[in-house]
């Protein structure tokens, strides 16, 4: 008997961040309503998604930011990569987290719940081009493709493991926005 367990992948957008003069794009911190909706964004995935076991997380100082203040504690990644990013970059590092994180989670381990937290329009062109042909025009993807405003959070599952995930592959079932 084959024990297929679904995976839950978590798309989040930095919360709104302020444009300090002289600061460089990459350094910009969280306005004050950015570190309120954060700590909102993680108290929505604590009620309705329960424990995170993995982050991937950008570099940039909001995206740090972002997930310090939704109170996560899950064993993280910070990636250059998922700065100025392109969706298929963030599939390939989805695709090797088992490997990333094999210290923190053993031998026999696995990510069930994995974070992204990362900038658009990154975050809605991956949960559009993720979504299966079942989810990818319905009410959720209509919804991220009209915004996909700061602190929102797109949900996915998938069956497969996170190394097989393709575009295609999940389906796209819950989008929220902290507020």
């Amino acid at each position: 008997t084959v024990i297929r367990m679904t995976r839950t992948l978590l798309l989040l957008r930095h919360a709104k961040s302020d444009y300090p003069s002289g600061v460089a794009d990459h350094e910009r911190p969280l306005a004050d309503r950015g570190i309120r909706e954060a700590a909102l964004a993680g108290d929505w995935i604590r009620a309705n998604v329960g424990d995170v076991d993995a982050v991937l997380c950008s570099t940039a100082t909001r995206t740090r930011q972002t997930l310090e203040r939704t109170g996560i504690t899950a064993p993280v990644q910070y990636l250059d990569r998922l700065y100025d990013s392109a969706p298929g970059i963030v599939v390939d590092e989805i695709n090797s987290v088992r490997s990333r994180f094999a210290e923190e989670i053993g031998g026999h381990g696995d990510i069930s719940t994995l974070l992204v937290v990362g900038h658009e329009p990154v975050m809605s062109g991956l949960a559009l081009g993720l979504a299966n042909d079942e989810t990818g025009d319905g009410p959720v993807a209509q919804e991220i493709s009209a915004k996909f405003p700061t602190s929102s959070i797109a949900m996915l599952r998938t069956a497969g493991p996170w190394d097989q995930l393709a575009l295609g592959g999940a389906e796209l079932f819950a989008f929220h926005i902290a507020r």
